[in-house]
């Protein structure tokens, strides 16, 4: 942020602009400024993944009191981002546009650094977990370990498979993890031969504890769990997407004034839904639903889940219900060629409100699930896993997009999504991904219906 903050300041690597609109930046103040970019997200890919799971490690896993109060965390902390995204989408958006971008980046520059002492400031209160090593390398010790013994047979006593003796994994900062039935191929990792033992010492490449092997059970029990996500994440871009498009076309000023809110800036009502929704949820619905689940969470996280998929369903709905009325009303009054037609873009709020309703369900409930159900020595592993949904549903947004302009646009046709979307039928795209999302939730409950919980032996010291 600071490098970004400097190229919007500083004479030589900020760009000459003569207008608004026509600047002319040199090579190397265009290689400035995407090094500054890729550092921030160099960040936050370091950030994101660990942080959740680094505040989550800071409950005792054997104090149930604590162990109740994390599922409180992941609301909390997904709050705090929410705080944080609503501070940025407003104040410093009117900073950028009315003060200088000099400034727009330098304060986010000057919070990070202020938040980078505060962090290190309680480095002695920390609960840090040992370390436990590449997970990727342990992951791929059980693969090769499994097809070398592809003639090896697992034996009916699951006990006689190897395991450490000690109370302890060999696996440093993660318990042992019981053995489970399904995915059994894998279980041929554990298996002892004789040609294991020859120089004395194990080799992990040829044979691999229980526990080592429950954690690639666990790592393939979530891909399908991943999976889902991905469609929801695809319902989720279209804020930054068609949201955007449709909500162009829309009377923008507010009220009888002059001024007209962006259409973009309309993403900031997600931000407040999930504001509004995460105090609901964390000291109504929970409390309400503990009662009668008997769960310490009140809903499990697959429950939670699935409940923000079925909630995301209904966005797309409301977004191509009122795709269609703004359509009728064009063409009652012939407003293909309005640029904004007399139709308030404040009607899209409810769409917004649902996404951001459905976000905390769903990727709350992703952040919590995620952690839990990693094995401990995993946690950030599986935290950055649960991220790559929200990139691969972007991706699968624009493949959509791009599938369906090509074949809505043959023979000389508009499509769905012209350019002027006064002429086009971008309902039809939401009725898509809601018809998506209603198939992406019938496999999640088939997949959340078939899921074997990790089962740890033992305490995490």
């Amino acid at each position: 942020m600071t490098l970004l903050a400097l190229s919007a300041t500083v004479h030589g690597i900020r760009p000459r602009c003569y207008t608004e609109d026509n600047c002319n930046p040199t090579v190397t103040q265009t290689a400035v400024f995407f090094v500054a970019l890729y550092l921030v997200a160099l960040g936050t890919g370091g950030i994101k993944p660990c942080v959740s799971s680094y505040g989550a490690d800071q409950f005792d896993d054997t104090d149930e009191a604590e162990k109740k109060h994390r599922g409180s965390f992941f609301n909390w902390f997904y709050f705090s981002i929410n705080i944080g995204a609503l501070i940025a989408s407003s104040v410093l958006v009117w900073v950028q546009d009315n003060v200088s971008w000099g400034w727009g980046f330098g304060i986010p520059a000057i919070a990070m650094a202020v938040a980078v002492a505060f962090f290190f400031s309680g480095t002695r209160l920390y609960r840090n977990q040992k370390p436990g090593g590449s997970p990727l390398i342990r992951l791929s010790q059980v693969l090769l370990a499994s097809f070398r013994k592809l003639q090896v047979k697992v034996p009916s006593d699951k006990s006689l498979l190897y395991e450490t003796a000690d109370a302890e994994s060999n696996i440093r900062g993660s318990r042992k993890i019981e053995h489970t039935q399904d995915l059994s191929f894998f279980d041929k990792a554990a298996v002892e031969t004789e040609s294991d033992h020859i120089k004395g010492t194990v080799n992990p490449w040829r044979l691999c504890t229980v526990t080592q092997v429950e954690e690639l059970k666990a790592v393939i029990r979530f891909l399908p769990i991943w999976a889902t996500g991905i469609i929801f994440a695809a319902v989720y871009s279209q804020m930054a997407n068609l949201f955007v498009l449709q909500g162009e076309r829309m009377n923008t000023h507010v009220g009888n004034s002059t001024f007209k809110i962006p259409p973009a800036s309309l993403l900031i009502f997600d931000t407040l839904s999930v504001i509004f929704w995460v105090p609901v949820y964390d000291r109504i619905i929970v409390p309400v639903t503990r009662k009668f689940t008997g769960h310490k969470s009140g809903l499990t996280q697959l429950q939670r889940m699935g409940i923000g998929l079925f909630v995301s369903i209904f966005s797309m709905i409301v977004a191509a219900l009122l795709e269609l009325e703004r359509l009728r009303i064009v063409r009652r009054h012939n407003y293909y060629e309005l640029k904004e037609m007399p139709m308030t873009i404040f009607w899209q709020v409810p769409q917004y409100f649902l996404i951001g309703c459905a976000d905390v369900f769903t990727l709350i409930g992703q952040l919590e699930f995620f952690y839990e159900q990693a094995p401990d020595a995993m946690r950030s592993f599986c935290s950055a896993l649960q991220l790559t949904t929200i990139a691969l549903g972007d991706y699968l947004s624009s493949l959509l997009v791009t599938i369906v302009t090509s074949i809505t646009t043959r023979n000389g046709k508009l499509g769905w999504i012209p350019d002027n979307l006064n002429y086009g039928h971008v309902h039809y795209f939401f009725w898509l991904l809601a018809v998506l999302s209603v198939l992406n939730l019938g496999a999640f409950l088939l997949i959340a219906k078939w899921y074997t919980y990790k089962k740890p032996v033992g305490t995490l010291h």
